[in-house]
């Protein structure tokens, strides 16, 4: 009887893992509304000069609309919107390419939001450089930390990550 439990737990913890990771339900609407709250202007300072981001909702607030830029780089932008109950972006890179992430887990109280890589359009190969993961904490109304990997052969290159605090 113990075996055949054993196998029992061992055959689903195998499934479990083979279905990769997956998001509770309430974790997209939930992490869309907080997200929302960051509509306005931001600025940080970076090593790429002052950074300046602004949030706007469109399409009746389905969409929230990140546009980034600063001194020493082209603007990018990168859409948040909901896909039933998962929380999806597409990030329009200055790489040339346009990853999209889905949500996988919301932290209400420390304001986290983690995004995982699910694809990416004009990626010319499964290798090229890409954005491939992304958090955002908004500590606060007036202050947040962005936070996005670069991958490129596979792995990690590098983590950029910056403070922003609110201007407007």
């Amino acid at each position: 009887m113990k075996l055949r439990l054993l196998a029992l737990a061992t055959l689903a913890a195998g499934t479990l893992l083979a279905a990769g990771p997956t998001s509770e339900p309430a974790t997209g609407p939930a992490a869309y509304a907080r997200l929302k709250t960051l509509v306005g202007e931001w600025e940080a300072d970076t090593a790429m000069g002052k950074a300046h981001i602004t949030y706007q909702l469109i399409g009746g607030g389905t969409s929230l609309v990140e546009r980034e830029s600063a001194e020493k780089m082209p603007e990018m932008l990168t859409v948040y919107y909901l896909d039933g109950g998962r929380l999806l972006l597409t990030h329009f890179c200055m790489a040339g390419n346009q990853p999209r992430m889905q949500a996988r887990s919301f932290n209400p109280e420390t304001g986290e939001v983690d995004f995982r890589f699910l694809d990416a359009t004009n990626l010319a190969t499964p290798d090229a450089g890409h954005m491939h993961n992304a958090k955002i904490r908004i500590a606060d109304n007036n202050h947040f930390t962005s936070e996005w990997e670069f991958y490129e052969n596979g792995r990690r290159k590098m983590t950029e990550s910056f403070q922003y605090t609110r201007v407007k």
